[in-house]
């Protein structure tokens, strides 16, 4: 008897299962070399953990030389998934031109770069607090707090990321200190450049978050006369801290205000060198030590039940129309010259931090100056978030001004 042919839903049938079988074959598979990948960063950083310490040391000569050269540079045994990773310690300059050293990290794809060399990112992170351990290099995971970097990874940038002066390795602190900021993310791309070699070109983008936004902001405004072999191709930030004046003023009777402003205060004092009991009271200075000790993200509790005792009575007048202050506070604030490359601006319109009303004052001022500025709002982010839902937009805007 003839065999009657199969049914032709029945092969449908087959070739989907074979199908869906072979996908969720190969997403396991992939799934699985990420874990892996996961597992053998964590163990790497788990590795590095006994000596990392060591990295930060260094003699008082090897301050001198170029800004953005090596001082050291360590390869990271734990990296993220398809990259590479370098601990570095470089020159830079402070906001008198005084020779400093910074650390921070490196993170490249181990894809082939492109011909000409990838383009750098420099990215800038929010306040972590001020003293040596707050660092972001120097934690378990010197990746974490680059926000985005997955997708940038991706993208192929090449990442740089640094811990600004004062953190990390000994130097003078420069929590706020807009023209050190700025410098040291400048020279963090050489540094970058001294690590990777031809493999970047002079192509560079800034992305910073909050204290990192003032940053980078900072950096693009110095970047013409500091650092001109660069080619700024974009700038980007999260909820910057801009303008200080209006930060400070919405923030002069709360937590948020003792806290920032303990960081602040005592940086100002030291490098401006005016007596910090001009503009803190009493109670405030004898929390300093406690409160500088203390990184904000692993110690929000601690810091919040040393400082709310002195919340209304942390300064001993309005630092934003006390002088000098009020004039540091100006100083520190970006805005005051335009730069020559298209701006993207993200801001949650739930953070309580950053007002959203004065972010949206410093688009319009920085457009106003002749900056091509994209305004970026996020209804539901706040300022602990922002940055990262902002990394659709921001990737977005990248690909329409063409920056790879």
């Amino acid at each position: 008897m003839a065999r009657s042919p199969r049914h032709p839903a029945h092969r449908d049938h087959r070739r989907a299962h074979r199908f869906v079988a072979g996908f969720f074959a190969a997403a396991l598979a992939v799934i699985g070399g990420v874990l892996a990948s996961e597992v053998l960063r964590i163990g790497g950083d788990a590795l590095e953990r006994p000596g990392v310490a060591s990295f930060y040391e260094y003699a008082d000569a090897a301050v001198a030389g170029d800004p953005g050269t090596i001082v050291k540079a360590d390869p990271l045994l734990g990296a993220p998934f398809a990259a590479r990773g370098w601990r570095i310690m470089y020159r830079s300059t402070d906001l008198n031109g005084d020779p400093v050293v910074a650390t921070g990290v490196v993170v490249v794809p181990i894809t082939p770069a492109p011909p000409g060399g990838r383009t750098i990112l420099s990215w800038a992170h929010p306040t972590t607090g001020s003293a040596r351990e707050c660092a972001p290099s120097y934690g378990f995971d010197p990746y974490t707090g680059i926000e985005g970097l997955r997708a940038l990874l991706d993208r192929g940038f090449a990442v740089v990321a640094t811990d600004y002066t004062g953190m990390g390795a000994e130097g003078p602190d420069s929590y706020l200190i807009g023209a050190t900021e700025g410098n040291n993310v400048l020279d963090a791309a050489r540094a970058a450049q001294h690590v990777l070699g031809d493999t970047v070109s002079d192509r560079l983008v800034l992305w910073g978050h909050s204290q990192g936004g003032q940053a980078a902001l900072f950096a693009a405004e110095r970047a013409t006369d500091y650092a001109p072999e660069f080619d700024l191709e974009a700038v980007a930030v999260a909820a910057p801290a801009a303008n200080l004046i209006d930060l400070m003023s919405a923030h002069l009777d709360d937590i948020s205000g003792v806290t920032i402003g303990s960081y602040a205060f005592s940086a100002y004092s030291e490098i401006y060198d005016e007596p910090i009991d001009d503009i803190l009271t009493p109670a405030a200075i004898a929390i300093q030590p406690q409160m500088n000790e203390l990184c904000l993200l692993s110690n929000i509790a601690e810091l919040h039940r040393i400082g709310e005792p002195v919340v209304g009575d942390f300064t001993t007048s309005d630092p934003t129309t006390t002088e000098p202050w009020a004039t540091l506070l100006k100083e520190n604030s970006a805005g005051s010259v335009a730069f020559d490359a298209p701006l993207f601006i993200a801001q949650g319109l739930d953070d309580e931090l950053v007002v959203p009303e004065d972010t949206k004052d410093l688009a319009e001022h920085e457009a106003s100056l002749g900056i091509d500025v994209t305004y970026h709002e996020i209804s539901f982010a706040t300022h602990g978030t922002v940055a990262y839902l902002a990394i659709p937009g921001l990737l977005q805007w990248l690909d329409r001004i063409r920056v790879r």
